[in-house]
């Protein structure tokens, strides 16, 4: 199969990846397995295209991103960044502007790109 290039290959493509899904993990043959693993690749590329995820905009709703990507709440958070949760809950909610501390602490623990904290102080 080609790439994916228009809605019909694509919702064509979700159907066979959900029919195969529906088989139980158990019972997938090593093709469907292989035949899963390529359908993924070409829905992936076509949503990156045609249905980009938004940026966060904020270095807050990065935070929140990376929390849940990484399936930690507020206080496990603040535990990471060695910063009390009532600070974090102040940053997060916009009471009070991120400092120094915070911010290294959100770009070596949760990998938050530089440039992106620097184009949002």
């Amino acid at each position: 199969m080609e790439e994916i290039t228009n809605k019909i290959e694509y919702n064509n493509a979700l159907n066979r990846v959900n029919l195969l899904m529906k088989k139980g993990e158990d019972n997938l043959t090593d093709a469907d397995a292989e035949s899963i693993t390529l359908l993924a690749s070409k829905i992936q590329a076509f949503e990156k295209v045609h249905y980009p995820f938004p940026m966060p905009k904020t270095i807050a709703d990065m935070v929140e991103l990376k929390m849940f990507e990484k399936k930690i709440n507020r206080v496990g958070l603040a535990t990471m960044l060695g910063i009390d949760a009532p600070k974090l809950s102040q940053i997060m909610n916009g009471k009070r502007k991120p400092d120094l501390t915070f911010l290294k602490a959100v770009h070596q623990k949760l990998g938050i790109d530089g440039n992106f904290i620097l184009e949002r102080i």
